[in-house]
């Protein structure tokens, strides 16, 4: 038997995704840039798909750029910040659990002169909205924070802290990296107060090299790439259309099914937390998260790749933090302060609507027989 609990990383692909990926490669390939009829039946779906994305985000249709991944979408906000504010400003709010997406980027602009706050999480990794106001400077140009940790699972306070960045200065951008939030936690980028927004695809039962990135209407960037004028000028490229298209399936899925996924996966969370805490002596839970589908535990003297080794062993698929630390000590557990023994067995457990009462208990039983093996019964 096979437990995949691991869906922070990647989702499967929700069939009916495929299947309108399919057909866009197959039947309807068309270039929608092209001037013949083929091309312009192209361009029609791209808008009708568009369209259908906005409306799971809740956002205008001219508000949505593709994409090919949530990296790109932070590294674009990023540069937008660049763009936007060097005659303003060189100072950057961010903090100390974002993705890599959003971190490194920032570290080359370090690089280049110029100065970056990094707000900590308490505890529970949540970051507190008086610290955002205290690191706030005349020279600030963006505020990056993330709406879902993808290794805690904690939801902040985006929308409380985009309301006092905007009283601050409303020449200051917000940026927020949604990709663990879209499907996961109701909002909407009006409601949040943000100008700029990350989703990425994969996370949500679509290919993996789609995302989308919401920029406020009136927000006037430079383009990220420049070229044919495809996506309103502002990223240059033909159109992933056959991703996109099953971005627009995945997000109907998620827009008509969202408020039953996320019961199901709120309360498989809950048992598991029960399940393991009762049946695995020692383990500690580091997080319980405030969105349905990610905590984190902790089983103290296990080395957490060991874990993930012998887990993977047994059929039961966890990561130690984000994938793409690849093995590197996750910087986002490292940020909350644990003890040390507690921060080297950490493992991220992450659900979908697909995952069920026996993956969960796969992975008590892998636990628990790594456990017997270590005392030798």
């Amino acid at each position: 038997m096979f437990a995949y609990l691991d869906n922070a990383a990647t989702t499967r692909v929700w069939p009916q995704a495929a299947q309108a990926a399919l057909e866009e490669m197959t039947a309807g390939f068309g270039n929608p840039s092209a001037r013949c009829a083929f091309g312009q039946e192209a361009a029609q779906r791209l808008r009708d798909h568009r369209a259908g994305v906005a409306r799971a985000l809740g956002c205008r249709p001219e508000e949505v750029f593709f994409t090919s991944c949530g990296t790109e979408g932070d590294n674009w906000a990023i540069q937008a910040a660049d763009a936007y504010g060097r005659h303003r400003g060189r100072h950057i709010v961010t903090t100390a659990i974002e993705h890599a997406a959003v971190l490194e980027p920032l570290k080359a602009l370090e690089a280049q002169g110029w100065t970056v706050t990094r707000l900590k999480p308490d505890r529970r990794g949540h970051v507190h909205p008086e610290d955002l106001r205290a690191a706030l400077r005349e020279d600030t140009v963006l505020v990056s924070m993330m709406l879902v940790n993808n290794e805690l699972g904690s939801l902040q306070p985006v929308a409380e802290c985009a309301r006092l960045v905007k009283d601050y200065s409303p020449d200051i951008l917000f940026h927020t990296d949604a990709v663990q939030a879209f499907g996961k936690v109701p909002f909407t980028p009006e409601g949040l107060g943000v100008d700029l927004l990350t989703v990425s695809g994969h996370k949500i039962g679509a290919p993996k090299g789609i995302g989308v990135q919401y920029i406020r209407a009136g927000l006037r960037l430079p383009p990220l790439l420049r070229g044919g004028g495809q996506e309103n000028g502002m990223r240059s490229g033909t159109e992933p259309t056959a991703q996109i298209a099953a971005l627009a399936s995945a997000c109907a899925l998620w827009e008509a099914q969202g408020r039953a996924f996320r019961e199901q996966m709120a309360q498989l969370k809950a048992r598991a937390l029960h399940e393991l805490q009762a049946r695995v002596p020692g383990l500690e839970v580091v997080s319980a998260g405030d969105a349905p589908h990610i905590f984190a535990i902790s089983l103290p003297g296990y080395p957490s790749e060991m874990l993930v080794r012998a887990l993977s062993d047994r059929g039961v698929c966890v990561s130690s933090g984000s994938a793409c630390h690849k093995g590197k000590p996750s910087h986002v557990f490292a940020a909350l302060g644990l003890p040390k023994r507690t921060l080297m067995g950490v493992l991220r457990v992450s659900l979908s609507p697909e995952s069920t009462r026996a993956d969960v208990e796969a992975l008590i039983e892998g636990l628990s027989a790594i456990q017997r093996e270590r005392v030798g019964l």
